[in-house]
């Protein structure tokens, strides 16, 4: 039997810079089709787990570093899940992996959605909370960090709940350029269509725009004093 502490261990040494995990009764208010049994009917404890994003992408004039960290540190993700389940199945635990930022239409919410919210399954594991501006902030990376997660079979101990960090000072709500982020749920599409697409300048697909992620105060996190003035 594998406990918690082991589980961590494997997914650091598998490049996880943050690991934490929820018990299945944290995901009551998940969404219709997308709790955690909707995918693994069997699961007990839900896995969540993070790389930090290089936060040098942020002060760049061209958009191109940050995409490409985004396009390379997604299947860096999947892979990570992908093996930590191999690793499990050697211990005879059965464990799902979540893909990263691949999304499918939900009809009954007219949103794009994971199979479960990467987000929302860190903040129940303890990782974060969530800001005003529907991102993860963690204590010791902010918002700069990646997100991946999986489903387990066996009942793991939980890690606590972490304190709301954002204090809903409005910056991003403020900076945001096609007002995205007006009501408490982000328009999704909204920010979508606008952040991303095709630069006609360099005939290149570009993200381009993450003000609320630049101008938030916690960006960087709680605990992280690299380059903070």
């Amino acid at each position: 039997m594998v406990d918690s502490k082991q589980v961590k261990d494997i997914l650091f040494g598998l490049g996880a810079d943050l690991c934490g995990i929820a018990g299945i009764d944290r995901f009551n208010d998940a969404p219709e089709g997308y709790h955690p049994t909707d995918v693994l009917p069997t699961c007990k404890s839900v896995i969540s787990f993070g790389c930090r994003f290089p936060i040098g992408t942020l002060s760049c004039n061209s958009p191109v570093p940050y995409t490409k960290v985004r396009n390379s540190i997604t299947p860096k993700m999947d892979a990570m899940a992908l093996d930590f389940c191999i690793e499990m199945e050697k211990h005879q635990i059965v464990c799902v992996p979540i893909p990263t930022n691949e999304s499918q239409w939900d009809e009954k919410t007219k949103r794009w959605r994971s199979i479960i919210s990467l987000k929302h399954a860190a903040q129940a594991a303890g990782l974060g909370t969530i800001g005003r501006h529907s991102l993860l902030i963690t204590p010791e990376f902010g918002s700069m960090v990646w997100l991946g997660a999986v489903l387990c079979e066996q009942e793991l101990e939980c890690d606590e709940l972490k304190d709301n960090i954002c204090n809903n000072c409005n910056a991003c709500v403020n900076i945001c350029p096609v007002n995205a982020l007006e009501h408490l749920e982000l328009e999704q599409q909204v920010c979508w269509d606008y952040a991303f697409g095709d630069d006609k300048a360099i005939q290149s697909w570009v993200i381009g725009c993450h003000k609320c992620r630049d101008i938030c105060p916690y960006n960087l996190g709680t605990e992280n004093s690299f380059r903070k003035e």
